[in-house]
């Protein structure tokens, strides 16, 4: 893989989250009655941002969750053939019946991870609504599927890979563009 460009560094990555909060303050009119559920994996520390600046502008503290969808996959079969999947931990403290749950993730591209988030929402509770704040969206969506919240709007061919890389998993800050 050749790295083409860095399409968002440290900085634009925090406006771009700083904005998506004032964005899901203002359409769900505060932060109350809200849960935030991050998608394993990258979608957690963008959870956790997001919720320190609902608090610094609401001064609330809205409830977080953690989310494996890795049993809700329609890949499934085909990525674990010769092995079992890897589970990751679903850590969800709040009750989600009757709450706006906003699914966080990273990148949205075919909307297949966004399915599978849903179902497994479904499966713990029955919140009033679900919305969805990812940091790029890429585009060649195979469900019909959009986000709520974008953080950066970037088209990108088939032979093009969207890498996001963050300081709590990767120990760098920044969104780049790669030729596969």
């Amino acid at each position: 893989m050749n790295k083409k460009t860095t399409v968002l560094d440290q900085a634009a990555m925090g406006r771009a989250l700083t904005r998506i909060a004032h964005e899901i303050v203002e359409k769900n009119k505060g932060g109350e009655d809200l849960l935030l559920v991050g998608i394993k994996t990258r979608g957690v520390p963008l959870t956790k941002r997001l919720q320190e600046k609902i608090r610094q502008i609401e001064g609330i503290n809205v409830p977080t969750g953690e989310l494996d969808i890795t049993l809700y996959r329609d890949d499934l079969e085909k990525t674990t053939e010769h092995e079992d999947p890897e589970l990751k931990d679903t850590k969800i403290d709040a009750d989600f019946d009757g709450k706006k749950v906003i699914l966080i993730d990273d990148v949205l591209f075919t909307g297949r991870t966004v399915r599978a988030a849903m179902d497994a929402v479904m499966d713990i509770g029955r919140p009033s609504q679900i919305q969805l704040a990812v940091l790029i969206d890429r585009g060649h969506r195979e469900l019909p599927i959009r986000a709520d919240y974008v953080g950066k709007n970037i088209p990108t061919s088939d032979k093009e890979i969207i890498v996001v890389n963050l300081q709590e998993t990767d120990e760098l800050e920044e969104v780049s563009i790669y030729e596969k």
